[in-house]
């Protein structure tokens, strides 16, 4: 599992993070990366995992998985097909792909038979502290309508980020929990360490920024 604090790229599917553009803001965040000594992991489309892993040392996250086994499930995502690309993890249950509670059970056991790591998003307290029990290695909490606004969650609402941080805790202590939805800038990523959390996941603020890699390297510059 990665050290934190932690910033995990979502890619999307952005034109700016597929193809070659993917390749290339990997590289970005690499550089980033080491200059600043943050770790940094991206989450590309599965399409794109292969040629990027060849590129870079950093993290790298599949975007979703299935709770399926081989066979007949014809534009699914295997897990042990992910897993094969040569990815450090997954994500689970974004809100982009939200998955029922048998699903998210069977994926996040899966990471553990496979030995990647698994990054569960939530979108409440409450979701988050019943995932916990799932005991994956990162919960995520990102309320979906904030998703994409730029509005950060760990100013806009907080209370949620410390209340999920204490509610997870109360279940298991050795969970990461990482902070979502509207970050983007360096004053969005303190706030969101000293409410508690270990890390953020974001995307559009850093994969839509005309400069990417000096995008990342403000986020970080004050911490």
């Amino acid at each position: 599992m990665s050290k934190t604090p932690i910033i995990i790229l979502n890619y999307k599917t952005y034109v700016e993070s597929t193809g070659k553009n993917a390749v290339q803001l990997s590289k970005y965040v690499q550089e980033a990366s080491e200059e600043s000594g943050i770790n940094m992991a991206i989450a590309p489309q599965a399409v794109d995992l292969y040629p990027i892993i060849n590129e870079v040392d950093i993290p790298v996250y599949s975007q979703h998985m299935d709770a399926i086994t081989p066979g007949g499930h014809t534009g699914s995502t295997l897990p042990e097909a992910i897993k094969e690309t040569g990815v450090t993890g997954t994500l689970i249950n974004h809100s982009e792909q939200r998955l029922t509670i048998a699903d998210i059970d069977a994926v996040v056991e899966k990471t553990k038979d496979l030995e990647l790591t698994s990054v569960l998003c939530t979108n409440n307290v409450k979701t988050s502290a019943a995932a916990a029990s799932f005991n994956p290695d990162y919960i995520a909490i990102e309320p979906p309508e904030l998703i994409g606004t730029g509005i950060p969650v760990s100013q806009a609402n907080p209370e949620i980020v410390e209340n999920t941080v204490n509610e997870i805790h109360k279940i298991n202590k050795e969970i990461n929990v990482l902070c979502g939805a509207g970050i983007s800038t360096g004053e969005d990523m303190k706030a969101a360490l000293e409410l508690g959390s270990q890390g953020v996941l974001l995307a559009s603020g850093i994969i839509k920024a005309d400069d990417q890699k000096q995008a990342l390297l403000d986020l970080v510059s004050l911490i």
